[in-house]
């Protein structure tokens, strides 16, 4: 039988007895219908930023994380080990982990500064980071982390809990499980390099699957860090008022009509946000008021600190009015230093070290540390060797050291965690965790413990699953609570 066309199936019938009985079949159905099948009703479900109560007593309600993307090298900054100080020059004598096989080399590096005992706790620190020094009994140094996820995709992991794109950053599950206690000023708020975004941009201020209200707001890195805040003349005062109560009228009439448009009601929220706005952001962005002694501390009138000195000064005054998450970021990923580490690294080290330190110093001092999770960190280390660029020397300043995912150092403070605590250990060469060994899953559980959230029962249900922010893996880790 040849093959027949719908065109010619549908001509061809419309003329035969089938097309006559489908004409019956039809009319049926038409004379018993009552109307139109009704439509499900979803419920409505609204997001807001409105504060939520916590699953147990919380530690901390206020996080500053300043996000060293790239990988600073612990061996030269953190994790001394003299064993690699004696072994300086020779063949490494294991086997290395190598992120890029055709410029490592087997040549062992050991460490480039010299360190020193600091603090009470003796912390041993190296000599880039000589204020740091100054509060190492404020700090817990952690010597054990570990991702195993190569190269920089470590960053989604250290950021999001798992190592892929495309899942909510830590900041947005902290605002969807807790709310925020302001409702003037974005409660999830990225700092940003006036050299660029970091890398992998937007993925670190993400709120992925979570809704629309939750994600990170990007301030800008120079002034005016938010546009748009004044409204034009014939707006202020009472007209801007009469035509903001008109859109939220107009809004929650759409809403209403579109149940379950979490990205509708997102937005609807980010515009009585900005109006808000209007106010309360110019005067925490706006460290005018700030005493001489503050600016001076922070580093803000040297060249070398000036930048990140007013971020960290920025994230203090905006904690004490009550964001719950400020995250400071460097450019691209200026921590990666495969080459001219001996430059570099204390050229990076010199920009945030005295302004972290002070951040550390100002929240004490004001009573805030307690309750306010400080964290500075990278997604890696550096390996234990060194890293040849080509052609050059081997024991030249253009030398560096390659990724290490498998036995890092970062350190935290506030917010209940031990202060002048050394917690875990790497191998002689520190290469490998081996001793009380944080994973990010496990710094994802600490954190949100510290914030009084159960990281397995914080969650989200998208379509059939209920999602959260470690997907089950990752264990508290007791010996970091004071």
């Amino acid at each position: 039988m040849p093959l027949c066309s719908r065109r010619h199936f549908l001509y061809g019938s419309s003329f035969g007895l089938a097309g006559l009985g489908l004409l019956d079949l039809i009319s049926r159905e038409a004379a018993a219908d009552t109307g139109p099948p009704s439509k499900p009703q979803l419920e409505p479900v609204r997001y807001d930023l409105a504060p939520k109560p916590p699953h147990f007593a919380q530690r901390a309600k206020a996080m500053i994380s300043m996000f060293m993307v790239g990988g600073p090298s612990h061996i030269d900054l953190f994790d001394y080990k003299p064993e690699l100080a004696r072994l300086d020059g020779q063949e490494f004598p294991g086997q290395v982990a190598y992120d890029n096989p055709a410029q490592a080399s087997r040549l062992v590096r050991g460490p480039i500064w010299k360190f020193n005992h600091h603090g009470q706790c003796g912390m041993h620190l190296g000599e880039p980071l000589p204020h740091l020094a100054k509060v190492a009994d404020d700090i817990t140094l952690i010597h054990s982390m570990r991702t195993n996820i190569n190269n920089h995709s470590s960053v989604f992991a250290m950021n999001t809990g798992q190592g892929t794109p495309g899942r909510p950053t830590l900041g947005s599950w902290l605002v969807y499980g807790l709310g925020s206690v302001t409702q003037e000023l974005p409660t999830f708020v990225a700092l940003t390099h006036p050299d660029g975004h970091p890398l992998f941009a937007g993925e670190n201020w993400t709120n992925a699957w979570l809704p629309g209200i939750y994600q990170g707001t990007v301030v800008r890195p120079t002034e005016p860090r938010i546009l748009n805040l004044d409204p034009p003349d014939y707006l202020a005062g009472a007209p801007q008022r009469a035509q903001l109560d008109l859109l939220r009228r107009l809004n929650d009439r759409h809403l209403a009509a579109h149940p379950g448009e979490s990205d509708l009601a997102a937005r609807i929220a980010n515009y009585e946000l900005a109006a808000r706005m209007q106010l309360a952001a110019r005067e925490a962005f706006d460290v005018s008021g700030e005493t001489q002694e503050t600016l001076d501390f922070y580093g803000i009138h040297n060249d070398g600190t000036r930048d990140y000195g007013m971020r960290c000064l920025i994230a203090r005054r905006l904690v004490e009015r009550g964001v719950r998450f400020v995250q400071i970021f460097a450019a691209g990923q200026t921590w990666d230093h495969h080459n001219n580490i001996t430059i570099n690294l204390p050229r990076m080290c010199t920009a945030v070290d005295q302004p972290s330190a002070a951040l550390v110093a100002d929240l004490k001092r004001r009573g805030l540390l307690d309750t306010t999770l400080v964290h500075w960190g990278g997604e890696m280390g550096r390996l234990p060797t060194v890293q040849v660029p080509r052609g050059a020397d081997a024991r030249g300043e253009s030398i560096g050291r390659d990724h290490n995912v498998l036995g890092f150092s970062m350190w935290a403070a506030g917010g209940g965690l031990k202060p002048g605590y050394t917690h875990g250990s790497t191998d002689e060469f520190g290469h490998h965790a081996v001793e009380d060994v944080v994973s990010h899953t496990d710094w994802f559980a600490t954190v949100l413990h510290l914030f009084g959230l159960d990281h397995k029962r914080l969650s989200y249900k998208r379509e059939v699953r209920e999602l959260t922010p470690t997907d089950g893996a990752g264990q508290v880790i007791e010996k970091l609570l004071a």
